[in-house]
């Protein structure tokens, strides 16, 4: 299943200068590792808390942020929501345990974690199937594809397993996590729970090369769809860019918790009041969509730095002096 570079169609070049950020921010945290313990602490519940709800929520489960955070942190049954969304959230939390458990560096992907990571979504759900591979047909209401025939799901399955342990495309860290999702998505290799345990298996190839998990937001559920459409037609660009979002957004976090993290982001909103910032507020946005700047997500709102833009503004008059 070797990846047509000619095409460009992992946005290669288009992207470079957001992978080169990306690695440059990991190899910081990796550097500054071990963080402190009570910080860590903090944020390993805080990601776990936001992968729960926002990887349940893009899948249909009601339950809001600070609901899915009663559930987890104080054990507390929220009035009105059924007891399949309540065993969701509690499942996702255990497969998080269970990914953290397999989270090395000489770590390689094995069907028998993918299984175990689906049965544990799929616990007191749907036990029949928890764990199990399909053996029937599945349709996928609102995607460009059809998946394949259950009886070549084992031997694609296992296809796509070598492919990421051997990427013989010499694809960086990213770009591996990105084909790996989109590719699994297409097998979908289970009647349901695809979508959670794809979203939990691409986050160990990235935490296995240090890497914080990406976390895809609901608000960006629809972005994300499009996304992987795309890729059905053979452009990647459009999930690696959107794996390049929901990274940064992660690794700010956790190095804005080491001592002297430096310069804040701010609310695009309230950048462009400063003086010296020639750009609007729709055009900074943009340049924080197509990830030209360092910047990151929060619910529907994109922070970034002052100095991410002059970056952009330094980088543009060089190019005109050319």
């Amino acid at each position: 299943m070797g990846v047509k570079w000619e095409n460009d169609i992992l946005g290669l070049d288009e992207l470079k200068p957001v992978y080169v950020r990306l690695f440059e921010k990991k190899d910081k945290l990796v550097k500054a590792r071990p963080l402190p313990a009570s910080a860590l602490n903090r944020i390993k519940e805080d990601i776990t808390v936001e992968w729960t709800y926002n990887s349940n929520s893009i899948e249909g489960n009601t339950l809001n942020l600070r609901e899915t955070k009663m559930v987890l942190q104080e054990g507390i049954t929220i009035k009105g929501k059924s007891l399949r969304e309540h065993f969701e959230v509690h499942n996702h939390e255990k497969a998080i345990d269970y990914l953290y458990t397999l989270v090395s560096g000489n770590y390689t992907l094995r069907s028998i974690d993918i299984l175990s990571l689906h049965g544990l979504v799929m616990r007191s759900i749907e036990d029949e199937f928890a764990g199990r591979l399909r053996n029937g047909g599945v349709r996928i209401v609102g995607a460009n594809f059809t998946p394949p025939n259950a009886q070549k799901v084992p031997d694609l399955l296992d296809e796509l397993i070598d492919y990421i342990n051997t990427n013989p495309d010499s694809l960086n860290t990213i770009q591996l996590a990105a084909v790996f999702h989109h590719r699994f998505v297409w097998i979908h290799p289970f009647f349901d729970g695809n979508g959670r345990t794809v979203r939990l298996a691409m986050n160990l190839l990235l935490m296995k090369e240090g890497f914080p998990p990406a976390i895809i937001l609901k608000n960006d559920r629809s972005k994300y769809y499009e996304a992987l459409n795309q890729a059905n037609k053979g452009s990647y660009k459009k999930i690696c860019l959107l794996m390049c979002q929901a990274l940064e957004r992660t690794l700010n976090i956790y190095l804005n918790a080491m001592p002297g993290s430096g310069e804040d982001y701010e609310l695009i909103s309230n950048l462009v009041e400063d003086e010296k910032i020639p750009y609007g507020q729709e055009y900074i946005s943009l340049l924080a969509r197509q990830g030209k700047i360092d910047a990151y997500k929060e619910g529907r709102n994109w922070y970034t730095k002052k100095s991410a833009v002059e970056n952009y503004m330094q980088g543009r008059k060089r190019i005109r002096k050319k």
